[in-house]
């Protein structure tokens, strides 16, 4: 027994001790960060209320995390709001996303999309597949797609390796394409076998030479690989309109580098334009090299500002020749996504696709070329309603990127620029892509993309349409200031761009 109470005495010291010691270094701990806090200057709030100030700085980290999780309604959250997120993710695990009770959504917002569902809608056994469009008709490869939503472009290295592996397998499986984005087609752009668009960006990764110019020969290899379909030259991109893309340091490991063909651990920023297109003769120059060299459909990407120059283009091409034609345009949204953009340019410059969309393709409407250019629309595309709106507008085919990010798990946890991306999606730690099994993802993004055919189909069934590609503009109505809704096809017709001769009439 003395030896069990002499033990435990020990123990007790031992844990006294320890404990007085842990309390010691706290104070101290806390006396330093005081005297560092209240003699510093450069921030007034931990200077006036040492050490309590800190908490500021953590409230204001972990603010976004309990707004999502505690205190935000289904719908309110930007960009994509709990209710938008739940039903990808439902969808891409293949569970049912019917919901009780009724809408959450408040349908009086201004610019809410509704759809007129007619008396005596189609029978789905009745209705048929959407028609396969044809992009390219005047190239020696034309390609064919039936599938009403595709992979927008997310680069190797923007993506991690197993996003884009399991993005490139979900792709095959579900019968749509991939763009690469901008940063090159890496191995696993081509893993899966899905057909592939190759972007080429204002720094031409992957077909640059070593002066940073279009390298053919790089281009022609690229463009024989059987999986390239069709070649997109990118203007710009909805988050950050005339501004090249921004790949910080910490995500250009060396397999990215070498890829992109730059330096590794270095800031891969592209050039705010192509320094060979500075007019509408040099783009339909440059469309024509690219189209020339690869054999391949070439069209480009862009947001609408400024859109008089869509009138320049048509007269060019008229004077040229409709072969000269891009063979599609992808439109993206001013309010578009991506990675890393500076504020100013993501919130406040481009055009929505909202009001882009109908814009661009009554201009080509206008000048005859409709069918010879396709359009793609690109821009926050990530539901059934958003989507079904997108071919009411004119839409020939509908990119989304966002979407398939939420489908293979992507949480909204805005750290895509840090390279702690805590689902894998959007780093390139090994310690953090360990959940994102791309045999396992795969399949969900073929799920994503099954539901939103079958629901979309369900809208264009409930107006009387066959199916998606037969959507007119007089299927949606759009929601006013003043509670009331109007067709889009009469709300385009107030908003219509004038042409060249209607603005010197009215001036």
């Amino acid at each position: 027994m003395d030896f069990l109470t002499e033990f435990t005495m020990g123990g007790l010291e031992l844990l006294t001790t320890l404990f007085v010691f842990v309390v010691g270094l706290g104070v101290l701990v806390v006396i330093a960060m005081y005297v560092a806090d209240a003699t510093q200057s450069r921030d007034a709030v931990r200077h006036n209320y040492p050490v309590v100030g800190r908490f500021r700085d953590l409230f204001t980290r972990l603010g976004e995390f309990f707004r999502q999780y505690f205190f935000a309604l289904d719908r309110e959250e930007m960009p994509f709001n709990r209710a938008e997120r739940d039903w990808i993710s439902k969808s891409a695990k293949g569970k049912n996303n019917t919901q009780p009770f009724g809408s959450t959504r408040n349908l009086n917002l201004v610019g809410t999309p509704i759809f007129i569902n007619c008396a005596f809608p189609r029978l789905d056994e009745d209705a048929s597949d959407p028609p396969a469009v044809e992009f390219g008709s005047h190239t020696p490869n034309p390609y064919r797609i039936s599938s009403i939503i595709n992979i927008s472009a997310m680069s190797y290295g923007s993506l991690s390796k197993p996003a884009v592996r399991a993005l490139s397998r979900g792709a095959k499986l579900a019968g749509c394409y991939l763009n690469t984005g901008e940063g090159g087609l890496s191995p696993f752009h081509l893993e899966g076998g899905c057909d592939v668009i190759f972007q080429i960006g204002t720094a031409k990764y992957g077909v640059r030479d070593h002066n940073g110019e279009l390298d053919e020969k790089k281009l022609a290899a690229l463009a024989a690989r059987p999986e390239v379909k069709m070649i997109e030259v990118k203007l710009s991109q909805g988050a950050k309109p005339g501004k090249g893309g921004i790949l910080p340091a910490a995500k250009v490991n060396r397999e990215v580098a070498k890829i992109r063909g730059i330096p590794a651990g270095k800031p891969s920023i592209s050039p705010n334009r192509h320094p060979e297109i500075d007019n509408v003769g040099e783009l339909l120059d440059f469309i024509d090299r690219v189209r020339g060299v690869s054999q391949l459909p070439t069209g480009f990407k862009t947001v609408l500002g400024a859109y008089g120059w869509l009138d320049d283009l048509c007269d060019e091409i008229e004077r040229r020749g409709i072969e000269s034609a891009p063979d599609f345009i992808t439109l993206d949204g001013g309010d578009g996504g991506t990675g890393a953009a500076p504020m100013s340019l993501m919130d406040n410059v481009g055009l929505p696709l909202k009001q882009s969309l109908p814009m661009l393709t009554d201009i080509l409407e206008r000048r005859g070329l409709r069918e010879r250019i396709k359009v793609i629309a690109s821009g926050k595309l990530v539901t059934p309603a958003e989507v079904a709106w997108a071919y009411c507008a004119g839409a020939d085919a509908v990119n989304t990127a966002r979407g398939f990010m939420f489908s293979i798990g992507c949480i909204q946890a805005l750290r895509c620029h840090t390279n702690n991306c805590p689902t894998g999606v959007t780093t390139h730690k090994k310690s953090l892509q360990g959940g994102l099994d791309p045999k396992e993802k795969g399949p969900r993004v073929a799920n994503y993309v099954d539901k939103m055919r079958k629901d979309v189909a369900m809208i264009a069934h409930s107006c009387g349409a066959p199916h998606a590609r037969a959507l007119k503009r007089f299927h949606v109505r759009i929601q006013q200031d003043d509670g009331t809704s109007v067709p889009l096809d009469q709300l385009m017709a107030r908003m219509r761009p004038l042409a060249p001769h209607e603005y010197a009439a009215a001036s």
